[in-house]
């Protein structure tokens, strides 16, 4: 530090001195002919006199100052400045920031969030927009609604195919199922079916017996799927129709932005920008509703298969169990049938 001190004072003297010889060498008169100038002077041209007038001394010539500064700082190791980024003068003053087009703060949006681009959006859109929003909460009330009624129709059925499975008789499985207060949901539905119709059929023979069970069984399987699957069209409906109509409102969002584009008669990106990021919104929020509506419903359309498929093992159970206690009926009234009738009274009498 001090050397590099030393070295600026000693730059700074040799500057000083410069200038100081300068300013001698303007207030002095020029030296006679046949004299050489300071070192730092040029030679001055020597001037011929007419003969009839009297020679008078000429001045030299000032050389030009230079600045000695950037000659004498490389001897006393200071890097001159560059010449790539020249100072400022007062002639050259810095140039002023270009002045930014008023169309392009005037449309540009404050706020470019969801909600922001959604209360800047057109009618159409909002309306769109606010469909496809409703569609999406409709879809999640489906799924759990629907979620919860087939977890507990679907672990009713199996307790009720258990205790059918572990029964001997018809009669037992459905009076096992009664003691507990399971006879309810589609198994008790085919239980009671089975049932009534073989108590109908008391008095008839025992060949159409098994098929009107069978018939009375199929319906009741039917009419449990149809409920459960209820609902679950609305959810194609959405998933196949939600993306069609976000497009409908980025196409209509588009348009608006084209119509803009022309009033302003500039395709500068902050006039542009604003009117497809609302008219895309609308597709994403399509895509949102319409997604999830179809993973639940091929979710849902696997579980009601399974519960279908429970409902005919019952199905098969019972009819199993019905077969049975007509074989059971069958053999123990055939004892009776094949009994010997009483003999007739034989008259000892001849015959005349």
């Amino acid at each position: 530090m001090m050397m590099r001190a030393f070295r600026l004072v000693l730059a700074a003297a040799a500057v000083s001195a410069l200038f100081a010889s300068g300013a001698r060498a303007q207030g002095e008169p020029s030296q006679p002919q046949g004299q050489s100038a300071p070192s730092q002077v040029q030679q001055a041209p020597q001037v011929t006199q007419p003969p009839a007038a009297e020679p008078r001394p000429i001045p030299a010539l000032q050389a030009t100052p230079t600045n000695p500064l950037p000659s004498a700082l490389p001897q006393l190791g200071i890097n001159p400045p560059s010449s790539a980024h020249p100072p400022l003068t007062a002639e050259q003053p810095p140039a002023a920031p270009a002045p930014v087009p008023a169309a392009a703060t005037a449309v540009l949006p404050h706020d470019l969030s969801p909600w922001g681009m959604f209360m800047a959006a057109d009618i159409v859109v909002k309306a769109v927009m606010l469909g496809l929003a409703f569609a999406s909460l409709v879809t999640w009330t489906i799924w759990l609604a629907k979620a919860m009624e087939l977890a507990a129709a679907k672990a009713g059925a199996t307790r009720a195919l258990r205790r059918i499975e572990a029964s001997d008789s018809l009669s037992e499985a459905a009076g096992s199922a009664a003691k507990k207060g399971k006879l309810r949901g589609a198994v008790g539905d085919l239980l009671s079916a089975a049932l009534t119709e073989t108590r109908r059929s008391a008095d008839l023979g025992e060949d159409g017996i098994k098929e009107r069970v069978a018939i009375a069984l199929s319906r009741i399987e039917a009419r449990a799927g149809r409920a459960m699957a209820r609902g679950t069209g609305l959810l194609a409906t959405i998933g196949s129709t939600a993306p069609f109509v976000g497009l409908f409102g980025t196409v209509w969002g588009i348009m608006n932005s084209f119509i803009g584009i022309s009033q302003a008669k500039t395709t500068n990106l902050a006039v542009v920008a604003p009117g497809i990021a609302e008219a895309l919104l609308a597709t994403a929020i399509g895509l949102v509703a319409a997604i999830p509506a179809v993973i639940i419903y091929n979710v849902f359309s696997r579980s009601i298969a399974g519960y279908r498929a429970l409902l005919s093992d019952a199905s098969g159970e019972i009819l199993r169990h019905l077969s049975r206690d007509l074989e059971r009926r069958h053999r123990a009234a055939a004892p009776a049938s094949r009994a010997p009738a009483p003999a007739a009274a034989v008259s000892l009498v001849p015959a005349e």
